[in-house]
């Protein structure tokens, strides 16, 4: 059987366009910061964000004074969360040992994994005040051995947001500025009199942020190139509608343009859980951003049997994939393509967002076909080295080198190994005679 879309998703809209200009006021703000630094930052600060404070950069006891306002709960929540991740980047950097061989005597090769030196991490504002997102990064970062993670998060209606600072200062942020938009990326990414460059940059944002963070790549890394929030439940006729409906609609609320999809081999759990998702609309208290995310990007399809459901999720290669079936651990050899797994009932893609350690910055837009998410491994370089410890041996390799380098052309290259030839095997090579008479 085809598979079947008992809801697909709503055609585009002919002739609709952006209100901004996105990429050519992102490119007018990274030049005016290039060219005028913390003078263009402040301007850019007070435009977007009415704010322009004496110093963007939060003191010690400006940062002291803001934690005694949050309350005791949430610091709690903040320190068992980002210990939680911790844990977990921490074992992932275990995986990932230095290297040094003798492939053949005399030809040691090695590799070691170096942390990013600097770093900068951007922890986003707005509606949501994502506070699990300097868990992510920021922690995540101090677990590699950045040497400095310099840590922006924008003011919230001319405030600041006092849970996040506490969550960007528990994490580990060795510099904290209260500064949002274009005008952060580009400042970490280019440096200010005010500001150290980073030579990586992190964390999600808006479509301006998204934008600067793309349009800096090069000089400086960056995690990912961020698109809307993605969820896709791959369900058989053991799931709960109830609880598919739910898990759909906890992503729908991110942005009125997040794909939200079931896949799934009961038409009775489809059928239900479409029901199940116009009922709990009436009473979700974000509705007026999820329902216009699922009415647009919302899809419940019909198909076989789980064979052709993984296959399908795998060409879908979502964001997050949860498995809601009688026997989930399936999915870890039944599919390649994914951010992240979520794995039977017992967890979900919130676990993940908000507190259970796994890291929540995540391919999207297909880009899991190529690569994984956020994790410790971003924030190490591996870096080769090689050391010839016998004459014997660079003598031997001189040889070669310039048999090799001479099959492509590259005579500079094949006369390096001839040096060498000369050196320890002691071979007449013509043009260094000629060269040192």
């Amino acid at each position: 059987m085809v598979a079947v879309h008992l809801k697909a998703p709503a055609p585009p809209v002919a002739g609709s366009s952006p209100a901004f200009d996105v990429k050519t006021i992102v490119a007018g703000v990274i030049d005016d910061v290039r060219r005028n630094g913390d003078t263009a930052v402040r301007s850019y600060s007070e435009k977007f964000d009415k704010w322009s404070p004496k110093s963007f950069r939060l003191s010690e006891s400006e940062i002291k004074d803001i934690i005694a306002t949050v309350s005791e709960q949430t610091i709690k929540d903040i320190k068992e969360v980002q210990e939680n991740v911790r844990t977990f980047a921490l074992a992932q950097k275990a995986c990932l040992k230095d290297l040094e061989v003798e492939i053949k005597p005399g030809y040691v090769l090695g590799h070691r994994n170096i942390p990013i030196d600097t770093v900068g991490c951007y922890i986003p504002g707005g509606r949501y005040p994502l506070l699990a997102s300097a868990h992510m990064t920021i922690v995540t970062a101090k677990a590699a051995g950045c040497r400095k993670v310099i840590a922006c998060t924008p003011p919230i209606l001319g405030k600041i947001p006092a849970a996040t600072v506490a969550a960007m200062y528990f994490a580990g942020a060795d510099e904290i500025y209260v500064l949002g938009g274009t005008q952060a990326i580009a400042a970490m990414a280019l440096g200010t009199e005010t500001i150290e460059q980073c030579h990586f940059l992190a964390g999600p944002g808006n479509a301006f942020v998204a934008e600067a963070k793309r349009a800096l790549f090069g000089p400086v890394g960056i995690d990912l190139f961020a698109g809307p929030t993605e969820v896709l439940i791959v369900a058989d006729e053991h799931a709960d509608p109830f609880t598919c409906a739910t898990d759909l609609l906890s992503q729908a609320e991110h942005g009125p343009d997040t794909p939200a999809v079931l896949i799934t081999t009961s038409r009775d759990v489809a059928e239900k859980t479409l029901a199940s998702i116009s009922r709990q609309l009436d009473s979700l208290s974000t509705a007026d951003i999820a329902s216009v995310s699922w009415a647009a990007f919302g899809e419940i399809i019909i198909v076989d049997d789980l064979d052709e459901a993984f296959a399908l999720a795998d060409d879908y290669a979502s964001e997050h994939v949860q498995i809601l079936t009688k026997e989930p651990r399936l999915a870890l050899t039944k599919m390649k393509h994914y951010g992240a797994l979520f794995l039977g009932e017992r967890t979900c893609v919130s676990y993940g967002d908000k507190v259970i350690g796994t890291n929540h910055v995540l391919p999207t837009r297909k880009t899991a076909h190529y690569t994984g998410g956020l994790s410790v491994l971003k924030f190490l370089k591996t870096c080769t080295y090689q050391e010839v410890t016998t004459p014997e041996a660079s003598g031997y390799l001189g040889r070669l080198c310039g048999r090799a380098a001479r099959a492509e052309n590259f005579e500079g290259h094949a006369r390096s190994g001839d040096v060498r030839a000369h050196l320890y095997n002691g071979d007449n090579i013509p043009w260094i005679t000629e060269a040192k008479q």
